[in-house]
Protein backbone atom coordinates (compact mmCIF):
# COMPACT_ATOMS: atom_id res chain seq x y z
CA UNK A 1 0.00 0.00 0.00
CA UNK A 2 2.76 1.99 0.53
CA UNK A 3 4.06 2.10 -3.46
CA UNK A 4 0.04 3.60 -3.61
CA UNK A 5 0.96 6.47 -2.03
CA UNK A 6 4.05 7.03 -3.49
CA UNK A 7 2.45 7.02 -6.94
CA UNK A 8 -0.54 8.12 -7.35
CA UNK A 9 -0.59 8.89 -11.04
CA UNK A 10 1.08 7.30 -14.02
CA UNK A 11 1.78 9.40 -17.52
CA UNK A 12 -0.67 12.22 -16.06
CA UNK A 13 -3.66 9.54 -17.09
CA UNK A 14 -3.82 6.39 -15.31
CA UNK A 15 -4.98 6.91 -11.57
CA UNK A 16 -3.10 3.82 -9.11
CA UNK A 17 -6.37 3.35 -6.89
CA UNK A 18 -6.80 -0.11 -5.35
CA UNK A 19 -3.55 -2.65 -4.47
CA UNK A 20 -4.80 -6.05 -5.69
CA UNK A 21 -1.97 -8.43 -5.95
CA UNK A 22 2.29 -8.61 -5.79
CA UNK A 23 3.94 -11.34 -7.71
CA UNK A 24 7.65 -12.06 -8.48
CA UNK A 25 7.95 -9.47 -11.29
CA UNK A 26 4.92 -7.07 -10.44
CA UNK A 27 2.88 -5.10 -8.53
CA UNK A 28 -1.10 -5.29 -9.90
CA UNK A 29 -3.46 -2.55 -9.21
CA UNK A 30 -7.14 -1.47 -10.12
CA UNK A 31 -6.91 1.87 -11.71
CA UNK A 32 -8.53 4.79 -13.23
CA UNK A 33 -8.12 5.47 -17.18
CA UNK A 34 -8.53 9.54 -16.69
CA UNK A 35 -8.88 10.28 -20.14
CA UNK A 36 -11.15 7.81 -20.77
CA UNK A 37 -13.24 7.38 -17.66
CA UNK A 38 -12.97 3.52 -17.20
CA UNK A 39 -12.08 1.47 -14.63
CA UNK A 40 -8.29 -0.35 -16.01
CA UNK A 41 -5.73 -3.13 -14.46
CA UNK A 42 -2.07 -1.41 -13.85
CA UNK A 43 0.24 -3.95 -13.64
CA UNK A 44 3.85 -1.93 -12.40
CA UNK A 45 6.97 -3.75 -13.03
CA UNK A 46 9.87 -4.04 -10.73
CA UNK A 47 12.39 -1.31 -11.06
CA UNK A 48 15.67 -3.31 -11.61
CA UNK A 49 13.54 -4.97 -14.18
CA UNK A 50 12.13 -0.75 -15.50
CA UNK A 51 15.77 0.54 -15.46
CA UNK A 52 17.43 -2.29 -17.94
CA UNK A 53 17.23 -0.88 -21.49
CA UNK A 54 17.25 -4.21 -23.04
CA UNK A 55 14.62 -5.43 -21.10
CA UNK A 56 12.28 -2.01 -21.70
CA UNK A 57 12.52 -2.39 -25.76
CA UNK A 58 12.22 -6.26 -25.48
CA UNK A 59 9.00 -5.51 -23.01
CA UNK A 60 7.58 -2.31 -25.53
CA UNK A 61 7.68 -5.18 -28.32
CA UNK A 62 6.18 -7.74 -26.68
CA UNK A 63 3.86 -5.36 -24.90
CA UNK A 64 2.84 -4.22 -28.61
CA UNK A 65 2.26 -7.65 -30.30
CA UNK A 66 -0.07 -8.54 -26.93
CA UNK A 67 -2.46 -5.35 -27.76
CA UNK A 68 -3.03 -6.35 -31.13
CA UNK A 69 -4.43 -9.59 -29.48
CA UNK A 70 -8.54 -9.36 -29.69
CA UNK A 71 -10.60 -12.02 -28.23
CA UNK A 72 -13.20 -12.79 -25.55
CA UNK A 73 -11.04 -15.33 -23.74
CA UNK A 74 -7.97 -12.73 -23.59
CA UNK A 75 -7.30 -9.58 -21.08
CA UNK A 76 -7.23 -6.95 -23.62
CA UNK A 77 -4.00 -4.56 -23.24
CA UNK A 78 -5.14 -1.11 -23.77
CA UNK A 79 -1.19 0.72 -23.14
CA UNK A 80 2.01 0.70 -21.79
CA UNK A 81 4.62 3.02 -20.99
CA UNK A 82 7.08 3.84 -18.79
CA UNK A 83 7.13 6.20 -15.72
CA UNK A 84 9.71 7.68 -13.05
CA UNK A 85 11.76 4.39 -12.97
CA UNK A 86 8.90 2.22 -13.46
CA UNK A 87 7.27 -0.08 -16.34
CA UNK A 88 4.01 -0.24 -16.56
CA UNK A 89 1.09 -2.14 -18.73
CA UNK A 90 -2.49 -1.16 -18.96
CA UNK A 91 -4.96 -4.13 -19.63
CA UNK A 92 -8.46 -4.82 -19.18
CA UNK A 93 -10.19 -4.83 -15.38
CA UNK A 94 -11.23 -8.10 -15.14
CA UNK A 95 -13.51 -8.44 -12.14
CA UNK A 96 -13.09 -12.23 -10.47
CA UNK A 97 -10.56 -14.26 -9.31
CA UNK A 98 -7.79 -16.06 -10.99
CA UNK A 99 -8.15 -19.80 -11.41
CA UNK A 100 -5.23 -20.81 -8.84
CA UNK A 101 -7.49 -19.47 -6.16
CA UNK A 102 -10.13 -21.37 -7.01
CA UNK A 103 -8.97 -25.03 -7.34
CA UNK A 104 -7.19 -24.14 -3.94
CA UNK A 105 -10.67 -23.53 -2.70
CA UNK A 106 -12.18 -26.11 -4.26
CA UNK A 107 -9.58 -28.98 -3.76
CA UNK A 108 -11.01 -29.98 -7.25
CA UNK A 109 -13.17 -29.37 -9.96
CA UNK A 110 -16.38 -31.46 -11.27
CA UNK A 111 -15.88 -32.51 -14.88
CA UNK A 112 -19.39 -30.43 -15.16
CA UNK A 113 -17.33 -27.02 -14.14
CA UNK A 114 -13.84 -27.89 -14.94
CA UNK A 115 -14.03 -28.51 -18.88
CA UNK A 116 -15.87 -25.62 -19.80
CA UNK A 117 -13.36 -23.23 -17.79
CA UNK A 118 -10.56 -25.08 -19.98
CA UNK A 119 -12.53 -24.99 -23.62
CA UNK A 120 -12.62 -21.16 -22.88
CA UNK A 121 -8.68 -21.26 -22.23
CA UNK A 122 -7.78 -22.92 -25.44
CA UNK A 123 -10.22 -21.11 -27.75
CA UNK A 124 -7.78 -17.90 -26.01
CA UNK A 125 -4.66 -19.39 -26.50
CA UNK A 126 -5.51 -20.96 -29.47
CA UNK A 127 -6.39 -17.45 -31.32
CA UNK A 128 -3.11 -16.22 -29.88
CA UNK A 129 -1.72 -19.60 -31.11
CA UNK A 130 -2.75 -18.86 -34.56
CA UNK A 131 -1.32 -14.75 -34.70
CA UNK A 132 2.30 -16.49 -34.03
CA UNK A 133 2.33 -15.79 -30.14
CA UNK A 134 3.55 -18.54 -27.51
CA UNK A 135 2.32 -17.01 -24.06
CA UNK A 136 5.66 -18.83 -22.11
CA UNK A 137 3.74 -19.07 -18.96
CA UNK A 138 0.66 -20.53 -19.00
CA UNK A 139 -0.56 -21.45 -15.36
CA UNK A 140 -3.75 -21.34 -13.41
CA UNK A 141 -2.54 -17.96 -11.73
CA UNK A 142 -2.77 -15.99 -15.41
CA UNK A 143 -6.49 -17.62 -15.89
CA UNK A 144 -9.03 -14.61 -14.68
CA UNK A 145 -12.55 -16.38 -14.02
CA UNK A 146 -15.31 -14.05 -13.62
CA UNK A 147 -18.44 -14.47 -10.93
CA UNK A 148 -20.60 -15.66 -14.91
CA UNK A 149 -17.74 -18.18 -15.21
CA UNK A 150 -16.17 -16.52 -18.42
CA UNK A 151 -12.50 -17.20 -18.20
CA UNK A 152 -9.55 -15.10 -19.72
CA UNK A 153 -6.15 -15.29 -20.79
CA UNK A 154 -3.72 -12.63 -19.06
CA UNK A 155 -0.21 -11.88 -18.67
CA UNK A 156 1.21 -12.45 -23.13
CA UNK A 157 4.19 -11.09 -23.66
CA UNK A 158 5.75 -10.35 -20.16
CA UNK A 159 7.53 -14.12 -19.70
CA UNK A 160 8.91 -13.58 -23.36
CA UNK A 161 10.43 -10.19 -22.49
CA UNK A 162 12.10 -11.62 -19.46
CA UNK A 163 13.75 -13.79 -21.62
CA UNK A 164 15.54 -11.21 -22.71
CA UNK A 165 17.28 -9.82 -19.63
CA UNK A 166 20.44 -10.28 -17.73
CA UNK A 167 22.31 -13.63 -17.97
CA UNK A 168 22.14 -13.74 -14.17
CA UNK A 169 18.41 -13.07 -13.77
CA UNK A 170 17.58 -15.43 -16.08
CA UNK A 171 17.06 -18.11 -13.22
CA UNK A 172 13.91 -16.03 -11.94
CA UNK A 173 12.64 -16.42 -15.61
CA UNK A 174 12.87 -19.88 -16.29
CA UNK A 175 11.58 -21.21 -12.91
CA UNK A 176 9.27 -18.29 -12.30
CA UNK A 177 6.38 -21.49 -12.83
CA UNK A 178 8.33 -24.77 -12.29
CA UNK A 179 5.01 -26.92 -11.71
CA UNK A 180 3.68 -25.79 -15.09
CA UNK A 181 7.03 -25.92 -17.17
CA UNK A 182 6.69 -27.79 -20.52
CA UNK A 183 10.37 -30.51 -20.34
CA UNK A 184 11.22 -28.34 -23.47
CA UNK A 185 10.95 -25.18 -21.33
CA UNK A 186 12.81 -26.71 -18.68
CA UNK A 187 16.14 -28.11 -20.38
CA UNK A 188 16.02 -24.15 -21.33
CA UNK A 189 15.08 -24.81 -25.39
CA UNK A 190 12.65 -22.27 -26.90
CA UNK A 191 8.96 -23.11 -26.39
CA UNK A 192 6.20 -23.95 -29.35
CA UNK A 193 2.77 -23.82 -29.30
CA UNK A 194 3.06 -27.54 -27.78
CA UNK A 195 4.80 -26.25 -25.05
CA UNK A 196 1.87 -24.28 -23.72
CA UNK A 197 -0.35 -27.36 -24.55
CA UNK A 198 2.17 -29.55 -21.76
CA UNK A 199 1.52 -26.21 -19.36
CA UNK A 200 -2.69 -26.53 -20.08
CA UNK A 201 -2.10 -30.10 -19.55
CA UNK A 202 -0.64 -29.87 -16.09
CA UNK A 203 -3.72 -27.78 -15.47
CA UNK A 204 -6.10 -30.19 -16.04
CA UNK A 205 -4.04 -32.98 -14.11
CA UNK A 206 -4.60 -30.12 -11.49
CA UNK A 207 -7.92 -29.12 -11.67
CA UNK A 208 -9.25 -32.71 -11.80
CA UNK A 209 -7.17 -34.86 -9.26
CA UNK A 210 -6.43 -31.58 -7.28
CA UNK A 211 -2.67 -32.39 -7.30
CA UNK A 212 0.23 -31.59 -9.24
CA UNK A 213 1.54 -34.26 -11.50
CA UNK A 214 5.14 -32.86 -10.44
CA UNK A 215 5.82 -30.88 -6.92
CA UNK A 216 9.39 -31.31 -5.99
CA UNK A 217 10.57 -28.93 -3.85
CA UNK A 218 13.32 -27.54 -5.74
CA UNK A 219 13.57 -26.37 -9.24
CA UNK A 220 16.25 -28.44 -10.30
CA UNK A 221 14.24 -31.52 -9.24
CA UNK A 222 11.24 -30.26 -10.89
CA UNK A 223 13.17 -29.94 -14.30
CA UNK A 224 14.09 -33.60 -14.12
CA UNK A 225 10.83 -34.56 -13.30
CA UNK A 226 8.97 -32.83 -15.74
CA UNK A 227 12.18 -34.26 -18.76
CA UNK A 228 12.09 -37.78 -17.37
CA UNK A 229 9.10 -38.49 -14.84
CA UNK A 230 5.83 -40.36 -16.11
CA UNK A 231 3.30 -38.78 -13.78
CA UNK A 232 0.73 -41.34 -12.05
CA UNK A 233 -2.18 -41.84 -14.40
CA UNK A 234 -5.16 -39.34 -13.13
CA UNK A 235 -7.95 -41.99 -12.92
CA UNK A 236 -5.23 -43.59 -10.27
CA UNK A 237 -5.97 -40.78 -8.18
CA UNK A 238 -9.62 -39.79 -9.44
CA UNK A 239 -11.81 -42.69 -10.43
CA UNK A 240 -14.21 -40.36 -11.50
CA UNK A 241 -12.29 -39.16 -14.10
CA UNK A 242 -13.31 -40.75 -17.76
CA UNK A 243 -10.92 -43.59 -18.87
CA UNK A 244 -10.86 -40.63 -22.54
CA UNK A 245 -10.18 -37.73 -20.62
CA UNK A 246 -7.59 -39.83 -19.11
CA UNK A 247 -6.08 -40.55 -22.17
CA UNK A 248 -6.32 -37.01 -23.73
CA UNK A 249 -4.47 -35.99 -20.18
CA UNK A 250 -1.29 -38.36 -20.67
CA UNK A 251 -1.23 -37.24 -24.59
CA UNK A 252 -1.09 -33.53 -23.35
CA UNK A 253 1.69 -34.70 -21.19
CA UNK A 254 3.68 -36.81 -22.74
CA UNK A 255 7.59 -35.72 -22.92
CA UNK A 256 7.70 -35.14 -26.31
CA UNK A 257 6.11 -31.77 -28.13
CA UNK A 258 5.27 -34.24 -31.34
CA UNK A 259 3.58 -36.51 -29.31
CA UNK A 260 0.88 -33.69 -27.94
CA UNK A 261 -1.82 -31.59 -29.52
CA UNK A 262 0.38 -28.96 -31.35
CA UNK A 263 -1.68 -26.34 -30.90
CA UNK A 264 -4.42 -24.76 -28.20
CA UNK A 265 -6.57 -25.38 -30.95
CA UNK A 266 -6.62 -28.86 -31.52
CA UNK A 267 -7.06 -29.43 -28.11
CA UNK A 268 -9.94 -27.23 -27.40
CA UNK A 269 -11.79 -29.54 -30.25
CA UNK A 270 -10.75 -32.41 -28.14
CA UNK A 271 -12.33 -31.21 -25.46
CA UNK A 272 -15.33 -29.77 -27.02
CA UNK A 273 -15.89 -33.76 -28.61
CA UNK A 274 -15.70 -35.07 -25.26
CA UNK A 275 -18.15 -32.47 -23.58
CA UNK A 276 -20.42 -33.22 -26.09
CA UNK A 277 -20.06 -37.87 -25.50
CA UNK A 278 -22.09 -39.28 -22.88
CA UNK A 279 -18.53 -39.38 -21.27
CA UNK A 280 -19.62 -36.29 -18.94
CA UNK A 281 -23.08 -34.81 -18.55
CA UNK A 282 -24.27 -32.43 -20.62
CA UNK A 283 -22.19 -28.82 -20.53
CA UNK A 284 -24.63 -26.01 -21.20
CA UNK A 285 -23.50 -23.49 -23.77
CA UNK A 286 -20.09 -25.18 -24.37
CA UNK A 287 -21.31 -28.83 -26.31
CA UNK A 288 -22.82 -28.98 -29.58
CA UNK A 289 -26.28 -29.24 -30.51
CA UNK A 290 -28.35 -32.24 -29.64
CA UNK A 291 -28.15 -33.00 -33.23
CA UNK A 292 -24.60 -32.93 -33.82
CA UNK A 293 -23.43 -34.77 -30.80
CA UNK A 294 -21.39 -37.37 -31.27
CA UNK A 295 -22.76 -41.02 -29.22
CA UNK A 296 -19.84 -42.90 -29.95
CA UNK A 297 -16.02 -43.50 -28.67
CA UNK A 298 -14.31 -40.18 -28.32
CA UNK A 299 -12.77 -39.36 -31.49
CA UNK A 300 -10.16 -36.44 -32.10
CA UNK A 301 -10.31 -34.24 -35.18
CA UNK A 302 -7.04 -33.96 -37.65
CA UNK A 303 -4.79 -36.92 -38.13
CA UNK A 304 -4.27 -38.73 -34.91
CA UNK A 305 -7.21 -41.58 -34.18
CA UNK A 306 -9.10 -41.79 -31.07
CA UNK A 307 -11.75 -44.24 -32.07
CA UNK A 308 -10.88 -48.02 -32.85
CA UNK A 309 -11.83 -48.74 -36.81
CA UNK A 310 -14.89 -49.78 -37.69
CA UNK A 311 -15.96 -52.65 -40.10
CA UNK A 312 -17.26 -50.79 -43.70
CA UNK A 313 -19.63 -53.63 -44.16
CA UNK A 314 -21.36 -52.65 -47.39
CA UNK A 315 -17.81 -52.54 -48.70
CA UNK A 316 -17.70 -55.91 -47.75
CA UNK A 317 -20.56 -56.91 -49.32
CA UNK A 318 -20.28 -55.69 -52.37
CA UNK A 319 -16.82 -57.63 -52.34
CA UNK A 320 -18.72 -60.73 -51.93
CA UNK A 321 -21.50 -60.08 -54.80
CA UNK A 322 -18.51 -59.53 -56.79
CA UNK A 323 -16.68 -62.64 -56.05
CA UNK A 324 -19.90 -64.40 -56.58
CA UNK A 325 -20.48 -62.21 -59.74
CA UNK A 326 -17.28 -63.83 -61.13
CA UNK A 327 -18.07 -67.24 -59.46
CA UNK A 328 -20.94 -67.89 -61.30
CA UNK A 329 -19.52 -67.10 -64.98
CA UNK A 330 -16.44 -68.92 -64.96
CA UNK A 331 -18.29 -71.69 -66.39
CA UNK A 332 -19.60 -69.48 -69.22
CA UNK A 333 -16.41 -68.41 -70.09
CA UNK A 334 -14.78 -72.04 -69.83
CA UNK A 335 -17.43 -73.24 -72.32
CA UNK A 336 -16.20 -70.32 -75.01
CA UNK A 337 -12.94 -71.11 -74.52
CA UNK A 338 -13.33 -74.85 -75.41
CA UNK A 339 -15.66 -74.15 -78.03
CA UNK A 340 -13.08 -71.82 -79.70
CA UNK A 341 -10.31 -73.91 -78.74
CA UNK A 342 -11.67 -77.62 -79.13
CA UNK A 343 -8.91 -80.35 -77.67
CA UNK A 344 -6.83 -81.65 -80.20
CA UNK A 345 -8.15 -85.84 -80.53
Amino acid sequence: MAETQEKKLLNKRYQLEDYLEKGGMATVYRGRDLMLERDVAIKLLREDYSRDPAFRERFRQEAKAAANLSHSNIVTVYDFGFDEDHLFIVMEYVPGTDLNSLIKKKGRYSLEEGVPLVIQACKGLGYAHRAGLVHCDIKPHNFLVTPDKRLKVTDFGIARALASIHADEEADVVWGSPQYFSPEQAAGNAPSPASDVYSMGVILYQMFTGQLPFDSKNAADLAKDHQVKQPQPPIELNPKIPPALNEIMLKVLSKEPSARYRTADQLGRVLLTFAASPAIAQVEAYSKPADKRRTGPLSKPNADTWAAPQTDWVAVGLALLAALAVGGLLPFWMWVYITFNPPIP
